[in-house]
């Protein structure tokens, strides 16, 4: 019995918030397969009082619910939860993504989408999580995803080893997306870290320190293996080595 409890104690917990019948049962079968166990709402009064009271590692989140805006809902649980948050919508609109990811979810994946894909999603989001949790902004002074390694004290860049000379910019652009590697990242919120809160609509200077970055990263800078283009949103930096 106690081995049962402590094995409990081990599977994260992910709470769905979606009102379509057949969308929880999938859900829940595909994440109960997986290991993992689920608490379910139908409704953003109910979702709020689960992930208060039972704490989930992780939480799905439509935003088309029936009493409430989920973007709203979304903002509310951000107040006081750093669970990882992936929209699972229907609403497939890049304004709509941007105005989700902007308001604190993790991740977006728009309906009709494969348990595959939804499954990948939710490794990455826990893992970034996890990680955040156990290094608490890398106190050791090192950033390390895959084989890209930043060591903070120094401000040294390698990959597989080599090292890499980058520009002022193009440093504080890699540590931004490593320290939330797996995470779709707007250009709103890039520009706000990187160039402050007054350069949000200086969206060129994005596109080309990225391109210079991407020269100095990757071996085929036309095919990303680790900063990918969400089209339209902004960019993720990818942990392909974890994945594989």
């Amino acid at each position: 019995m106690e081995e049962e409890r402590a094995a409990k104690a081990l599977q994260p917990l992910i709470l769905a918030i979606e009102d379509e019948v057949r969308i929880v049962s999938f859900l829940r079968a595909s994440l109960v397969s997986q290991g993992y166990m689920v608490i379910e709402a139908a409704r953003g009064d109910t979702a709020l009082s689960l992930a208060a009271s039972h704490v989930p590692d992780l939480i799905l989140l439509d935003l088309g619910l029936p009493d409430v805006d989920g973007i709203d809902l979304l903002r509310e649980i951000r107040g006081f939860s750093t669970a990882p948050i992936i929209i699972v919508s229907a609403r497939g609109r890049e304004r709509d993504k941007i105005a989700a990811l902007d308001a604190g979810a993790d991740d977006y994946l728009t309906k009709p989408f494969g348990v595959g894909e939804l499954l990948a999603r939710i490794r990455v989001a826990l893992r970034h999580a996890n990680r955040g949790r156990a290094d608490d902004g890398a106190p050791d002074g090192k950033l390390e995803v895959g084989p890209v390694r930043i060591d903070l004290d120094r401000r040294e860049v390698a990959e597989n080893g080599r090292t890499l000379r980058l520009t002022p910019i193009e440093y504080r652009l890699l540590v931004c997306m490593m320290r939330n590697a797996g995470r779709v990242l707007t250009h709103n919120f890039l520009l706000r870290e990187v160039w402050g809160p007054g350069s949000t609509e200086r969206s060129e200077y994005l596109r080309v320190y990225m391109a210079g970055l991407r020269r100095k990263i990757e071996d085929d800078p036309a095919n990303p293996r680790y900063i990918l283009t969400e089209i339209g949103v902004g960019y993720r930096f990818q942990d392909r080595v974890a994945e594989e």
